[in-house]
């Protein structure tokens, strides 16, 4: 069993902070903006800050919201990189810049520790559910270590290329998860708006060709109207303008992802920052003035 840091313990992080106290691992945990009551009251030990998760740990697991924050985990005042010493390993689970990983990477590696960068899909429910799909970067000793690790949160996991690699897979995973979601929410829509009863339309969908998890999950919700969030379009907006920021640099266009980002701005416009990002279907059924299931929809989406 190993000493494990985890930094980060939201929507995300909890379940699978929690998932490593059940494999029998001693967790030290540290969020910066409140205190983990259900990882602490499962065994976790809290800790003051980054630094002193980093100094009591073997692993240390970061799962934050967005580039700067890993930056600031990492690297900021009273940080992971003030509490490591060498042979430790440094895994990033959070979805951020490509090229940024990299850099941390290095400043790691100096440091004379390994660096994964590790990031998950499977939103809240795989976290739940310890069924994630996780995405590695970085060298293969420092993978075949923390593999038994990912297993405890996990069903997937790939070892796809060096640092780097593993969020480059999460940026090309969010391009496929927003075109799906729109997909899914025009199909309902026109389902709906021809007068079919859009339940019983993605019931029969889900035995065809067209069946996927977003059809089977965010169909469902939008469906019965539930975007209480497991992954929030905020954080689908910052994944794909990740995307789009990698196209320009590499001289590629992507212009369904340019679409799905439109869509998604339109609903933090209407207040929908914090919904679930299957809630992208709220802004085409105010394009159609329809909404799934009869009636016309409300403008605001908080």
């Amino acid at each position: 069993m190993s000493n494990i840091g985890f930094i980060g313990l939201g929507i995300m992080g909890t379940p699978m902070a929690g998932h490593l106290i059940k494999g029998g691992h001693t967790l030290f945990v540290y969020d910066a903006g409140r205190k983990p009551e259900e990882v602490i009251q499962q065994g976790g030990t809290l800790c003051e800050s980054s630094q002193e998760v980093a100094e009591k740990s073997e692993i240390i697991i970061t799962m934050v919201p967005d580039t700067p924050n890993v930056e600031a985990a990492l690297f900021g005042e009273k940080s992971v990189s003030q509490g490591l010493s060498s042979g430790k390993i440094v895994v990033d689970m959070s979805s951020i810049a490509p090229l940024a990983t990299k850099e941390f990477a290095r400043r790691v590696n100096a440091l004379g520790c390994d660096y994964l960068d590790a990031p998950v899909s499977g939103g809240d429910v795989g976290a739940k559910a310890a069924s994630l799909t996780i995405m590695v970067g970085g060298p293969e000793r420092a993978f075949a270590t923390v593999k038994p690790i990912f297993e405890l949160m996990g069903k997937n996991i790939t070892l796809v290329g060096g640092n780097g690699d593993g969020q480059t897979t999460k940026v090309a995973n969010q391009i496929i998860v927003a075109l799906t979601i729109e997909a899914v929410g025009e199909a309902l829509l026109f389902a709906s708006k021809a007068g079919a009863d859009p339940a019983r339309v993605r019931q029969a969908l889900m035995g065809g060709f067209a069946n996927s998890r977003i059809l089977e999950v965010h169909g469902e919700r939008m469906v019965k109207r539930n975007f209480a969030p497991g992954f929030r379009i905020a954080l689908h907006q910052k994944d794909l303008n990740l995307a789009l920021a990698g196209a320009r640099e590499m001289g590629i266009s992507l212009p369904n992802t340019a679409t799905c980002q439109e869509l998604f701005n339109a609903a933090a416009a209407h207040g929908g920052s914090a919904r679930d990002h299957s809630a992208m279907v709220r802004v085409l059924e105010l394009l159609a003035n329809h909404e799934i299931g009869g009636g016309t929809p409300l403008g605001d989406m908080g």
